[in-house]
């Protein structure tokens, strides 16, 4: 009997075509009827088809000869792995190609200056796709040059004395990293100048495209071995379609490159022989019903909006510019060329006269949106989340004022101004706060064009606050300067307290357009008032003086009363140290100071990945005039604005003759309060019992809720075989048994008898 119970544990350890999965050590018995030498298990990888001429073969450590059955079973087992490995070669080939053939399937592209082995420099287009790095002559892509395998290269930057931006990719052992054929089975590529073998040297234009650049090739570098995890498999075949790459595999990849680095994927944790077969098929039907939901949990403690949610996806923003701190930002000299632009558009002009209908010179356009720039407030709006916590109302005025000149330090580099807004464009947004694990998501839109309204919304229920305005941008035209004035006002309401801060906006002051260097400064005087706890700040910008040195720029000096009473005093730099002084501690400390320290702590903006926008989203709008400015090409620049916006004007003239009316789509006039509203606005306070999470779909705000119906409900009780049981009416035993869905949120009676699946 025993030997019975060996042998049959002894064969129940050869596989099966039917479950080739390894098995683990650890659910094997232990055999208390006889003692057996040790178990060594055989991996599936490690079958080998049965040699004929050895004729005492192993079989899990004792040498015996095996069962035709048990032979047979190994040559299928065999089968069956060399089957999938050709199937799995085949898809990765596929998946590959896919990606390199796909003209949507782009991280980033561009001109570079690529350095030959003759050391002589020649400007090449270059696209950066998942893994691999291709260089074409045009950005046509008919003329190939290359294409450099990325999972053997690493990144460095190079230090040069030329203008521009250097760094180089290469080969640590100094092998090749080229691929042998191109894109579309070339062999040989187009001619141009001899370059190396283990490495290449590139130079950007600028610093911040070289940034650009060397973001996005560590991004392509870190994730060019996982581009498969995240791909979608065909039902029929297994295989990927392309369209599953393009629209799944690469977004998902960079959705999910800061979850690798945190640690939410743990790939190759455990060894295959600690898994059961149950453990593992168990897991596999599990991610089947379930795998949106996994995902969106993941994301969600990662801070990116899930695919799997039917939100929008966004995806971080690689590179942010900033300007030098005082005066060397903010001043600029105009060259000859320019100047003569300059007084071209100035003769044209009157003292006095409103610019909102004059085209600007495109040489002193910022690459960005108007509605853009206005998101640049909300950087810090973790100290907003702060603000709702605090009890004392003087602190929260003082945490909502910090916030406030958090929102000024960042500058163009240069004077520059963003583009004036077209009717109907649209900008979207957010920061995920790691801290409170939530989303402030910003709305914008274009809402009236003559004269130009922004109307925009902030919104992070969860920490407790969100901001709603609308900003009517006027210039005006003085002879040798002119003022942009941000006329409106913005609300920031704190949901816990049921509070309101009204907010107004400083204006831009640009002086030296006939003579003398171009300066821009910010001027006028700003109040931020609470009426609910009589609290109210008020900021005056100062201009600098005509004799006065750098340290008189950008100067501010403010108040904080309650009522009438002054309760503190502020003085500094918006751009540098604010200093509060307490009148009724006497003490002056420093309130604000955009250190290199604080910066770092800046919240990470996503924006919305490419594909879904729009074509009245901002960056999809400007993508023409944006490329040719980043390219030095002002002439192709003017010509991209002037038909964006003839295209602009005649819409506007085909509506009015077909007696339409233009109406925006995300926010409304209020004709009570005289301002523009956010049409889906949630001004109810976070509940932690039903609310779940917050997103944004198509620029609609939305809460997810969780259903407390069932949760309510009584709870499942297992049956006792008791006489106690059986004697209960029928009544209760129907109350008995109804269950409850959201176990997870309630408190189970410790006299409940819970099965594992409640």
């Amino acid at each position: 009997m025993k030997e019975e119970n060996f042998l049959r544990r002894r064969f129940s350890l050869c596989p099966t075509s039917t479950t080739p999965q390894k098995q683990a050590s650890r659910n094997l018995s232990s055999g208390k009827d006889l003692d057996i030498p040790r178990v060594s298990l055989v991996k599936d990888e490690d079958f080998l088809p049965p040699n004929p001429l050895n004729k005492n073969e192993t079989c899990n450590g004792d040498m015996q000869c095996l069962s035709p059955a048990c032979k047979s079973t190994k040559m299928d087992t065999l089968k069956v792995q060399k089957k999938n490995y050709r199937e799995e070669k085949k898809r990765a080939t596929r998946q590959l190609f896919s990606a390199l053939k796909d003209p949507s399937v782009v991280i980033v592209a561009g001109w570079l200056k690529i350095r030959g082995s003759l050391k002589s420099w020649t400007k090449l287009w270059c696209v950066l796709k998942p893994g691999l790095f291709l260089v074409y002559k045009t950005p046509k892509s008919d003329q190939w040059v290359g294409t450099l395998m990325l999972h053997s290269c690493e990144l460095i930057e190079r230090p040069s004395k030329k203008d521009g931006f250097c760094f180089k990719l290469y080969h640590p052992l100094d092998q090749s990293i080229w691929a042998v054929k191109g894109p579309k089975g070339e062999s040989v590529g187009s001619i141009t100048l001899p370059l190396p073998n283990s490495h290449l040297i590139f130079r950007a234009a600028s610093e911040s495209d070289g940034r650009c650049w060397m973001d996005a090739l560590e991004l392509a570098l870190r994730c060019s071995s996982l581009f498969k995890l995240n791909v979608p498999k065909s039902p029929e075949s297994g295989g990927v379609s392309p369209s599953d790459v393009t629209n799944t595999g690469l977004y998902t990849l960079l959705q999910t490159v800061t979850a690798l680095d945190q640690g939410l994927f743990r790939l190759n944790e455990c060894e295959p022989d600690a898994i059961s077969d149950k453990s593992e098929n168990i897991e596999e039907s599990e991610n089947e019903r379930s795998g949106k939901t996994s995902e969106s949990d993941q994301s969600e403690l990662q801070g990116e909006i899930s695919l799997d949610r039917d939100g929008t996806t966004y995806i971080e923003e690689l590179y942010e510019e900033f300007g030098e701190i005082g005066e060397a930002s903010q001043t600029e000299m105009v060259s000859e060329e320019n100047k003569s632009l300059m007084w071209t558009l100035l003769k044209q002009m009157r003292p006095g006269m409103d610019l909102s209908r004059i085209v600007l010179p495109t040489f002193i356009l910022e690459p960005r949106s108007f509605l853009n720039k206005l998101s640049d407030y909300y950087y810090h709006a973790d100290i907003l989340s702060q603000a709702t916590l605090e009890d004392d109302p003087f602190c929260r005025m003082k945490q909502v004022l910090k916030w406030y000149l958090s929102g000024f330090y960042k500058k163009p580099k240069g004077i520059k101004k963003p583009y004036n807004s077209v009717l109907g464009e649209k900008f979207r947004c957010c920061w995920f706060h790691p801290q409170t694990n939530s989303h402030t998501f910003y709305i914008a839109e274009q809402v009236s064009h003559h004269p130009p309204i922004s109307a925009f919304h902030v919104s992070n229920r969860k920490d407790g606050f969100c901001i709603t305005g609308s900003i009517l941008a006027r210039s005006k035209f003085y002879g040798n300067s002119l003022s942009a004035v941000l006329d409106g006002r913005a609300t920031v309401t704190l949901l816990p307290r049921e509070e309101d801060y009204i907010i107004t906006m400083p204006y831009a002051h640009c002086k030296g357009l006939l003579y003398g260097a171009m300066m821009m400064e910010l001027g006028g005087k700003v109040t931020i008032e609470c009426k609910k706890t009589k609290y109210n700040t008020e900021l005056e910008f100062k201009l600098k003086p005509f004799f006065g040195g750098s340290d008189t720029l950008n100067q501010i000096l403010g108040k904080i009363r309650r009522e009438e009473e002054v309760v503190a005093n502020l003085d500094g730099h918006w751009d540098r140290e604010v200093y509060l002084s307490d009148v009724d501690k006497g003490i002056r400390d420093i309130f604000w100071n955009p250190t290199a320290d604080v910066r770092r702590q800046r919240l990470r903006r996503h924006i919305v990945l490419f594909e879904e926008q729009t074509e009245l989203e901002s960056e999809r709008l400007w993508q023409h005039v944006t490329n040719a400015i980043h390219e030095g090409n002002q002439l192709q620049a003017t010509e991209e604005k002037y038909l964006l916006e003839e295209a602009q004007r005649r819409s506007a003239r085909e509506m009015k003759e077909s007696g339409g009316e233009w109406m925006p789509e995300l926010f409304e006039y209020d004709e009570m309060q005289k301002e523009w509203r956010y049409k889906y606005e949630d001004t109810q306070s976070w509940q932690p019992l039903t609310d779940i999470a917050q997103y944004e779909k198509d620029g609609v705000l939305q809460t997810i809720k969780r259903n407390l119906t069932n949760m309510l409900a009584p709870k499942k009780k297992h049956k006792r075989a008791s006489q106690e049981m059986r004697c209960r009416r029928t009544s209760e035993q129907a109350s008995i048994g109804s269950q409850t869905t959201e176990s997870s949120c309630s408190t189970p009676d410790p006299s409940d008898d819970l099965s594992e699946d409640e």
